[in-house]
């Protein structure tokens, strides 16, 4: 008998903590600390590109014709995710933020500091993706905090960014418009932030 409420308890625990997922759209954009969190949706060197389920809660590869959709270029530079908590459309697309670091697990939430914004035109709209390193110093692969710094000391790292996002979909028919500065990300999240 004893064994059986064991495994009856076991059971009911694991169903209980299934059903208590996190709900990674809804994080606040600032945690506690003031800090800007970055969930990461596809690691960097990965070819399958991977989204959040806001309706299943669940980090999902995206689906292509029935089949996992792999880029048909180079994999990811860097890893890719989204800020929470912010809507930029009305299908309440999150904005996009790229992490400039090491490798990270899909579903990995991060503490990050805006260093600009790569603006796209994508389908004939504004694509606006943040460019972030993390905040803690131990987790950056780059030694910049802010657009002045990134630009000075790794102007081939922009370049590889602009020319993998241009050409990594080669039907979305994306344009390089330009690069923006860390205020104007600050500006860019608090616009979309949901409040």
């Amino acid at each position: 008998m004893k064994t059986l409420q064991r495994y009856t308890f076991l059971l009911l625990s694991l169903v209980l903590l299934a059903s208590c997922q996190t709900d990674y759209a809804a994080l606040p954009t600032y945690n506690g600390k003031k800090q800007l969190q970055a969930v990461i949706e596809v690691p960097a060197g990965s070819a399958t590109k991977f989204h959040y389920n806001r309706q299943t809660k669940a980090f999902e590869a995206e689906q292509q014709a029935g089949q996992d959709r792999v880029i048909p270029f180079l994999p990811y530079p860097a890893n890719f995710g989204f800020i929470p908590s912010t809507e930029t459309n009305a299908q309440k697309k999150p904005l996009e933020v790229i992490v400039l670091t090491g490798s990270v697990v899909t579903g990995t939430v991060m503490e990050v500091i805006p260093v600009g914004v790569l603006q796209l035109e994508t389908e004939g709209e504004l694509d606006h993706k943040i460019v972030a390193v993390p905040a803690r110093p131990s987790e950056r692969t780059i030694n910049a905090s802010d657009y002045t710094n990134f630009t000075a000391d790794y102007p081939a790292a922009k370049a590889i960014l602009q020319q993998w996002f241009v050409h990594h979909n080669p039907t979305a028919r994306s344009k390089f418009v330009g690069w923006r500065n860390e205020q104007f990300a600050e500006q860019e999240i608090q616009r979309w932030m949901k409040l």
